[in-house]
């Protein structure tokens, strides 16, 4: 068995596959935090209105979804059984393939996440700018005035994660609890207000049903992205062999049942015809539920607490993938190098930058910012996809510890998980799929350039006995 060579300066490195420390910073509580955190963003407060369009039909759409979302959390369970390491899809990816396909696993989650931060930052704004004018009469909606407070909800997590990985997870925790619970209030109170005439038609399209769940799938397939979370950050887990499934699993079973209920009951409680052109669908819940206008300012406050927590948790991910990728040389050493906090500062403030470049190109045209989040939504999918794959890999050849009385169960959850990452690519569509391709692209240069830097030539043995 071959043995990777050390970096530049003579510092070894772990390979992807050892097994990593019990000690970190992050408890199951947080890890499950970090997983809600960074799947509940932004989105959820736009996606009854989104589902409208289709009918009730698209509640099904949500189910089917749903069983994929939790497929891909499971698998992704088994695979931190297997491979307790710090970058998560990167590691699984490098294991099972080799060296080239961990490397572009890592390279296609580092776009979604600096590109992903930019759509969420832009997404965020509108809620400050609603809060601001409600709350205290201000008028922040000029484009100059938007790019500063996108600057800022950016830089603000940047902060808190350079601080290090406790004042992270502590952030996270908080976020995630105030934004949760507001959510979970609609979804179960509201179905005490829930009027079926309010409900529409079940196709509401112009299609047949079957196209109709496919459409409103498509929809609802971005909004599970960030079932990874924990994977990746596996080096900050206590216990990563348990707890990544545990969390990983919990956390979004937590986000399903949300969706699910939060969706239902926005649907019953807001007329099918005015909420399909809603701009604020939880807040024409809360308002037809109790009367008055309070519920605009309440959901606004609850957006801004929910895109601040994702920015949180996905601005420490874009720096962990990278950090993986760069322990093993797959990316270049900077990214490699932690701080006195233990921390990759070079990885946040390179991934910050590059998120503060996206949200001015967010700004400069609305297609602009739609080609982004469609972009960001395919780039996501490589790593879903070649994780299901590299589980199935290893339930197919025997590898890796096989639990033969598990193995049926597995290999149908593991398959699913495929077929789920795989209608996420079809579902973001062709020109999001051609423009993240080229993106994918642009990342073999920059392969070869650290191998020729480090001097080597062909592949490294990846394998452990």
């Amino acid at each position: 068995m071959g043995e990777p060579r050390p970096p530049e300066g003579g510092v070894t490195t772990a390979t992807p596959t050892e097994t990593t420390p019990s000690s970190g910073g992050l408890g199951l509580g947080s890890a499950i935090a970090l997983i809600i955190g960074n799947v509940v963003g932004t989105g959820i407060f736009l996606l009854p209105a989104s589902l409208a369009a289709f009918g009730t039909v698209s509640l099904i759409a949500m189910v089917v979804v749903t069983i994929g979302a939790i497929a891909m959390a499971m698998v992704f369970g088994k695979l931190g059984e297997r491979i307790p390491a710090g970058g998560g899809p990167y590691a699984y990816a490098r294991s099972a393939f080799g060296e080239f396909a961990g490397f572009w696993n890592a390279w296609s989650f580092w776009l979604t996440a600096w590109i992903g931060n930019a759509a969420i930052a832009v997404a965020w704004v509108g809620y400050v700018q609603y809060f601001a004018q409600q709350v205290f009469g201000l008028n922040w909606n000029s484009v100059p005035a938007a790019i500063v407070i996108g600057l800022v909800g950016l830089w603000i997590p940047a902060v808190v994660n350079l601080m290090g990985a406790r004042n992270m997870a502590a952030f996270q925790l908080v976020t995630t609890i105030l934004k949760f619970a507001p959510l979970l209030f609609v979804g179960i109170i509201g179905l005490f207000f829930i009027q079926g005439a309010n409900f529409g038609a079940f196709n509401a399209t112009d299609g047949n049903w079957v196209g109709a769940i496919s459409m409103a799938g498509a929809v609802a397939l971005f909004i599970y992205s960030g079932v990874e979370s924990v994977s990746i950050a596996a080096e900050k887990i206590r216990n990563p062999e348990r707890n990544i499934g545990r969390a990983s699993v919990i956390g979004v079973l937590a986000c399903a049942v949300l969706y699910i209920l939060s969706t239902v009951a926005v649907m019953g409680t807001v007329p099918h015809e005015r909420l399909v052109n809603s701009t604020a669908p939880f807040a024409d819940a809360l308002n037809n539920m109790f009367g008055g206008s309070a519920g605009g300012i309440l959901m606004a406050a609850c957006a801004i607490i929910s895109g601040i927590g994702a920015l949180n948790g996905w601005t420490m991910l874009v720096a962990e993938m990278p950090l993986a990728a760069a322990k093993d040389g797959m990316f270049p050493p900077v990214f490699g190098r932690v701080s006195r906090r233990g921390v990759p500062a070079a990885g946040i403030l390179a991934g910050t930058v590059l998120t503060s470049v996206m949200l001015l190109v967010g700004y400069a045209s609305e297609n602009a910012f739609n080609t982004i989040v469609l972009l960001a939504s395919f780039t996501t999918v490589i790593p879903y996809f070649f994780s299901a794959a590299a589980q199935i890999f290893w339930l197919a050849t025997g590898g890796r510890l096989v639990d033969k009385r598990r193995l049926a169960r597995d290999m149908i959850i593991a398959v699913v998980a495929l077929l789920f990452a795989f209608w996420m690519a079809y579902g973001s569509g062709a020109e999001a799929v051609l423009g993240g391709t080229l993106m994918l692209l642009v990342g073999v240069p920059v392969y070869i350039w650290v191998k020729s830097k480090r001097g080597e030539y062909g592949p490294r043995d990846a394998r452990v006995s």
